[in-house]
C-alpha cells in the first residue's frame, strides 16, 4: 500500500486470557477434553439465573421500546436509579448527567483511552487486567506503565513504587486501579484507597478505578467505593452487570464521573460523550432491566449468596494451593478469580509434564519455543490435563504465575481440577531434578 495504515499501537493489542483458546482448541482437534478455567464467564461455568430475573428479561422482551434506540448517554430513568444508588453511599454525590453506557466495560475502556491525548499517560496495577493494560498501551504506542502490586503483602499496591514512578515521570496523567482486583481476588482497604488519592492530590492526577466486582467483596473484608474518598479529585468508576448479576452477555457496563469540573476534564468527558454520539447509543434492553433486577428485594439476597459461595471456594483453593511447595498463594477477598505465583527461580525451561499422546507432545513442544517459564508450564499443564488457565505474564507482569477461577459449579469437577493442577506444580517442579539424574547417569 502506499502509506502505511496500522496504528503504533496496534501490536499492544494482546489478550492472553483469549489467546491460549486458540492453543486449546489446536488440542480439541487432537481429542483431548479442555476444562476451560482461562475466562471470567460464571454462566459458562454452570451458573443458573433466578428464575425471577430471567422473568423481568422475558418481560422486557415484549416491549417495544426494548428494540428502540435510547438517549446517547443511557436511558435517562437507569442513570437516575443508578446514580441514587451511588448516593446512598455516602461520599461524592453524583446526578444522572455523571454516567455514561457503553456496550459493555471493553468499549468503555476502549474509549477512555483512545481519546485521551497520546502523550498523556495512565499508570496502572501489575500485574494488569489485560483489557486496560493493551487499550493504555495502544492508545501511547508504548509499553504499559505499571506499579506493582506485592504478592507479600496480599497483592496490595507497594504505594512508594506508584509515587516514585507518578513524580518522575510527568507523562502520566492518571492512576488506574482495579478493586476487587484481577487478576489476583486482592481487596483494597479504605486506607489504601485514601492513601492513592492523596498522591492524585499531590501530583494533580485523574483517577481510574474498574469496580465491576464491587458488589462481589466477601463478608470477611471491607472496602470502599471510589466515590467514597475521592474527595475533589477527578475521577471515574467503571462498573457493569457482567459480572454481579451476573449477565456477561449483555455487554452493558457504564462509567460513573465524578468532579468533571476539575483540572479540564470536562472537555475530556465530553469527548466520551461524543464519541459514543457516533453510534447512536448503547444496547437497549439491558439498560431497562438494570433498574427491575438491581432494585428487586431478592437482588441483595442474590448477591449474599453468590458472595459466599466464592469466599468459601476461595477458603477450599487456598488449603489445596497453600500446601504446594514452590508456590506464593494469597487466599483472594473479592472476584472470583486466584492467582498462583511461583517463587523466584524454581522455574527453568528444562521442566517438563508427561504427555502420553505422541500428536498432543509434539503440538505443545512445539508451542513452547521462546515464551516465558511461567506460560511454558500452563502449556504443558494444557498438553498433560486439559486444564486451560492463564499464564501471570499475560497480565503485564514479569513475575511468573497464571491465574484460575472459582467458578466451576461442578463441586467434584472443580476440586478435581484444583488437585490436578497442584500435582501437577508438584510433578512439574519436581521434573529439574530428574532431568539432571537422568543427565548424570548417561
Amino acid at each position: 500500500m502506499r502509506r502505511d495504515i496500522v496504528h503504533e499501537g496496534s501490536e499492544k493489542l494482546t489478550y492472553e486470557i483469549r489467546e491460549i483458546v486458540a492453543v486449546a482448541d489446536g488440542l480439541r482437534k487432537l481429542g483431548m477434553e479442555i476444562t476451560w478455567e482461562n475466562i471470567g464467564d460464571p454462566i459458562q461455568k454452570g451458573e443458573k439465573l433466578p428464575q425471577w430475573i430471567k422473568d423481568i428479561v422475558a418481560d422486557l422482551v415484549t416491549e417495544d421500546r426494548s428494540y428502540a434506540y435510547v438517549a446517547t448517554q443511557g436511558v435517562p430513568e437507569t442513570r437516575e436509579f443508578l446514580a441514587n444508588e451511588v448516593n446512598k453511599r455516602g461520599g461524592y454525590q453524583i446526578t444522572r448527567d455523571d454516567i455514561i453506557f457503553f456496550n459493555g466495560l471493553g468499549d468503555a475502556v476502549a474509549k477512555v483511552f483512545n481519546f485521551m491525548k497520546r502523550e498523556a499517560r495512565v499508570i496502572g496495577p501489575s500485574p494488569a487486567y489485560s483489557t486496560h493494560s493493551s487499550a493504555e498501551a495502544a492508545h501511547s504506542g508504548y509499553d504499559h506503565l505499571t506499579y506493582e502490586l506485592d504478592p507479600k503483602n496480599h497483592w496490595l499496591p507497594d504505594l512508594d513504587d506508584l509515587e516514585n514512578k507518578i513524580r518522575y515521570n510527568d507523562s502520566i496523567a492518571g492512576i488506574l486501579l482495579i478493586n476487587p482486583d484481577n487478576p489476583t481476588g486482592a481487596v483494597y482497604p479504605r486506607e489504601i484507597l485514601e492513601q492513592m488519592v492523596d498522591i492524585a492530590r499531590r501530583y494533580k492526577v485523574f483517577m481510574i478505578c474498574d469496580e465491576i466486582y464491587g458488589n462481589l467483596v466477601y463478608d470477611t473484608h471491607t472496602t470502599a467505593s471510589l466515590s467514597e474518598v475521592i474527595q475533589e479529585i477527578p475521577g471515574m468508576a467503571l462498573r457493569g452487570i457482567s459480572k454481579e448479576v451476573p449477565w456477561p452477555g449483555s455487554r452493558c457496563g457504564w462509567i460513573e464521573v465524578y468532579n468533571q469540573d476539575k483540572l479540564n476534564f470536562k472537555r475530556y468527558m465530553k469527548s466520551l460523550v461524543n464519541a459514543k454520539m457516533l453510534e447512536v447509543c448503547s444496547t437497549s434492553l439491558p439498560q431497562y432491566a438494570i433498574p427491575r433486577i438491581l432494585g428487586d428485594p431478592r437482588y441483595q439476597e442474590n448477591l449474599e449468596r453468590r458472595r459466599a459461595m466464592y469466599a468459601s471456594r476461595a477458603a477450599e483453593a487456598y488449603r489445596i494451593f497453600s500446601e504446594v511447595d514452590g508456590v506464593i498463594v494469597n487466599q483472594p477477598q473479592g472476584a472470583f478469580y486466584m492467582t498462583v505465583l511461583f517463587e523466584d527461580d524454581v522455574l527453568n525451561d528444562r521442566q517438563t509434564l508427561p504427555i502420553p499422546d505422541v500428536k498432543v507432545r509434539r503440538f505443545i513442544e512445539d508451542k513452547i519455543k521462546g515464551v516465558e517459564n511461567d506460560k511454558r508450564f500452563v502449556y504443558y499443564l494444557l498438553g498433560s490435563t486439559g486444564i486451560c488457565v492463564v499464564p501471570l505474564t499475560g497480565f503485564c507482569c514479569r513475575k511468573k504465575g497464571f491465574r484460575l477461577t472459582l467458578l466451576e459449579m461442578d463441586d467434584e469437577k472443580r476440586r478435581w481440577t484444583w488437585h490436578t493442577i497442584a500435582q501437577s506444580i508438584r510433578a512439574y517442579l519436581d521434573s529439574t531434578a530428574q532431568v539432571a539424574a537422568s543427565s548424570g547417569s548417561a
